[in-house]
């Protein structure tokens, strides 16, 4: 019987893994991505990779010459010029570009290309701005300097071949926007005075679907645009056409002797991965002559006199729109990327990726639940129409569950990474497209907009809908065995087997009576958000019930961010011990000689109450002197500077009628808790886990180091007792005298996976990916419960104000 990959390689052997070339894909990924090794990389779209032989000739290259300030006179900058207009050809070549007709200008990137286009187009009140649904946003940017002049915006859905206006709210607020900044500028609309330019911007392929533009497209709007415009808007002026290759020329460079494209942005990182901050406009020559440009730098100028109007400029195109030096060793160093890509040829790296992403799309097409409903929902067209043809080496989706509700995004971005798989999830600054193929109106995305959501956030699911999409791409040392992996995660994490409907709402877990026994085994508290804790046998309540002086300082940076153990790890290294009997905090840190000592009263040596909103609330802090601060600084390596939560929370609310702010203290202080005031872990689930984690086939022998202690978890208390995940069932429970109530479950992120082992921080992809296994609930991986400190028939506890460790616990 055939193996999965025989089965590939009868399929698509004829153009997978260059046979023809100098190096196989197997060849290419052992001699010259050797850093990859368990990883899985699929973000190709984001960012390809270099290669190992690429980056050596890149050092051999920059250490064995001397290169120059092309704008000087040296021998050295006359190699740079010669390397410089080398590489511009180069770019020409790529892209199949006469000499003769285009131009190279090098910019900081596509995105700057893109900029450079907009502002410098001679946009009029008569002109049109027109563009695909499908464009990245660093095309729907130059909307805005054509709104400035007065032209007119317009979105167009190729695939209907009808304009298609943003929707009657937004096209009426750019008319609105249009009249507003006409009578600003002094613009008046009527018949047009002078030659009028319209422009029109469509992606060689949509960053988001993968789905590929017929260049074609560009003709038609040359010659006949009212095909695919209408007449109503192409009475006036000639087109000029934009393409953004940035993603599209990594496989597929726009043949520019076949289509009269006016503009083309590139940038390199995504066709070889380095350089960075690298990018190039193509601009046919007569297209350039019309735009206009008033600012002038180094390099742009054959002559200006400071105290008066006065200027020549360079009348070569690259040197009249390089402001100042270029990136010289950058440009440099691309003829090595191409000649990795030129080995092996972009045709074959198109049939190579290809390939991939048309096995991946139908094999992920053809899962199933075991109820026979769809896992996976991809988006872009798969069958050609008149002006997308083809699919690129990108695969779009989400996910869905047996019942028909969605997996989010996110869950499927960190379970993905948890599996070494590197992708990307989101609308991938491409809003049209998300919102075409998501269904999304205009008042989802305003009220999503409204409700607090913004890009990279959290939101993945707002109102039943996806807001994004899961993407994942190929480049040209992707192979059979990336792919696979991918789609074997996607199988074994999310595709319900047959008689098993997985509704996302069970966890896998040990059901124990609640008439067993339990009793408090540790009290931890944590004095400084992030930092170590320490335990305490016994340990009293404040006024509002949380744990006296847990979580009661917070580190924050100079740009006004505050710091946490998920973005800076060394935090977990600082420790810290609190004497009641003397009123002090002690701290210490591994990258500090002396420990810090603070007094617990009337230690702030600076006054100061400043107002700082963490995790939707607001607090009065008191800062302190430059001692501490200088001290934390050196133990974290970054300045920065400590806080102390004041005691309450304060709201804020402005009075219009009097101009002044009054001040409203609210109940819901927690001091800097992210959640809940306790985090409570069972050492029984915990010893779960750790048989789990040494009964995973993957760990091999399972030695002291592969098990976790519940301190991994940064509890406030440990309990011991009954079975594991007794816990998941508690609503309410009493320690002691004291009543608590829980929140629910703890949702875990990478954290859990930082051990500090004789100062140093290590990494790994464990417990969370074994916890990834059996304790996923729609997207959260729950380990622990967060509690909080409940009155009893609305009235404040009394008795001892004092946890002890070995107290009964007694859940309802």
């Amino acid at each position: 019987m055939a193996t999965a990959k025989e089965e590939f390689l009868k399929e698509f052997g004829e153009h997978y893994g260059y046979p023809n070339g100098p190096k196989t894909i197997d060849q290419i990924r052992a001699t010259e991505f050797n850093r990859l090794q368990d990883l899985v990389y699929l973000d190709h779209a984001g960012a390809t990779l270099y290669s190992e032989l690429q980056m050596d000739s890149v050092f051999k290259d920059l250490t064995s010459n001397v290169y120059g300030n092309p704008h000087s006179q040296s021998d050295s900058s006359s190699a740079t010029f010669e390397i410089v207009r080398d590489a511009r050809q180069q770019v020409l070549d790529y892209c199949n570009a006469s000499p003769k007709d285009y131009k190279c200008i090098f910019t900081s990137g596509a995105t700057a290309a893109l900029k450079m286009v907009g502002e410098a187009f001679p946009w009029s009140c008569n002109s049109n701005f027109m563009y695909t649904m499908e464009n990245h946003n660093s095309v729907l940017g130059i909307r805005e300097y054509a709104l400035d002049q007065g032209a007119a915006a317009i979105a167009v859905d190729i695939e209907d071949i009808h304009p298609r206006l943003e929707g009657e709210k937004v096209s009426t607020k750019i008319s609105l926007h249009q009249a507003q900044r006409r009578k600003v500028a002094g613009l008046q609309e009527g018949e047009p005075t002078g030659d009028v330019y319209n422009l029109f911007a469509f992606p060689s392929e949509c960053n988001f679907s993968g789905l590929r533009f017929d260049l074609d497209l560009a003709k038609i709007i040359k010659e006949d645009s009212s095909r695919i415009l209408g007449t109503s808007v192409c009475k006036n002026g000639r087109w000029l056409v934009l393409i953004d290759a940035a993603k599209g020329s990594a496989t597929m460079p726009p043949d520019l002797s076949k289509y009269p494209v006016d503009f083309v942005a590139l940038s390199f990182y995504k066709l070889f991965g380095y350089p960075t901050g690298l990018g190039a406009l193509i601009v046919k020559n007569d297209a350039a002559k019309l735009l206009k440009k008033s600012y002038f730098s180094g390099g742009t100028v054959a002559a200006s006199i400071a105290d008066i109007d006065f200027i020549k400029r360079r009348e070569g195109i690259e040197e009249l729109f390089e402001d100042g030096t270029v990136s010289f060793l950058s440009i440099a160093s691309i003829r090595h990327g191409f000649n990795i890509l030129n080995s092996l040829t972009v045709s074959a790296v198109s049939r190579h990726t290809t390939s991939l992403a048309l096995y991946t799309r139908k094999t992920l097409l053809a899962l199933r639940h075991g109820n026979g409903s769809r896992v996976c929902i991809l988006y872009g067209r798969h069958n050609s129409v008149e002006m997308c043809h083809e699919m690129g080496p990108i695969v779009s989706f989400n996910l869905k569950r047996p019942d028909g509700s969605w997996y989010g995004y996110r869950e499927v971005e960190k379970l993905a990474s948890l599996s070494g798989i590197q992708l990307r999830t989101g609308c991938f600054c491409n809003p049209g497209a998300c919102a075409k193929y998501l269904g999304l109106s205009h008042t989802d995305l305003i009220s999503n907009t409204e409700a607090g959501h913004v890009c990279w956030d959290d939101n993945d699911i707002i109102n039943g809908k996806p807001i994004g999409a899961v993407r994942v791409s190929f480049g040209y040392m992707s192979t059979y065995e990336d792919a696979k992996k991918f789609v074997d995660f996607v199988t074994s994490s999310f595709m319900s087997p047959q008689n098993h409907v997985h509704n996302g709402n069970q966890l896998k877990g040990v059901n124990g009576s609640l008439d067993t026994c339990y009793y408090l085994k540790s009290i931890t508290i944590y004095p400084i958000k992030s930092c170590g804790g320490f335990g305490a046998r016994s340990w009293p309540l404040s006024n509002n019930g949380s744990l006296k002086h847990d979580r009661e300082w917070i580190l924050k940076s100079l740009s006004g961010e505050v710091l946490t153990l998920k973005r800076v790890p060394e935090m977990g290294l600082i420790s810290s011990f609190i004497d009641l009997s003397q009123g002090m905090l002690f701290v210490e840190s591994p990258h500090c000689k002396e420990r810090l000592k603070i007094r617990l009263e009337l230690d702030f040596y600076d006054s100061t109450v400043q107002d700082i909103e963490l995790h939707g609330q607001r607090y009065k802090v008191y800062s302190y002197s430059n001692e501490p601060n200088a001290w934390f600084s050196e133990a974290l390596g970054r300045p920065c500077t400590l806080l102390r939560y004041s005691g309450s929370n304060h709201e804020f609310v402005l009075d219009k009628t009097k101009d002044v702010v009054s001040c409203k203290d609210t109940d819901s202080a927690v001091s800097f808790a992210n959640e809940g005031q306790f985090l409570l872990v069972s050492e029984e689930s915990v010893s779960d886990l750790n048989k789990r984690l040494c009964s995973d086939v993957h760990m091999g022998v399972c030695g002291t180091a592969m098990k976790v202690n519940a301190n991994r978890f940064r509890p406030n208390l440990v309990v011991s007792g009954g079975r594991p995940y007794d816990e998941d069932g508690w609503r309410d429970i009493r320690i002691g005298n004291k009543y608590f109530r829980s929140l629910g479950g703890c949702n875990r992120c990478h954290v859990i996976n930082l051990s500090l082992n004789a100062g140093r921080v290590q990494k790994s992809k464990e417990p969370l990916a074994t916890l990834a296994s059996y304790r996923r609930v729609k997207g959260r991986i729950l380990f622990g419960i967060l509690l909080k400190y409940a009155s009893v028939n609305g009235e404040q506890q009394q008795g001892d104000s004092w946890l002890h460790v070995g107290q009964e616990v007694h859940p309802d």
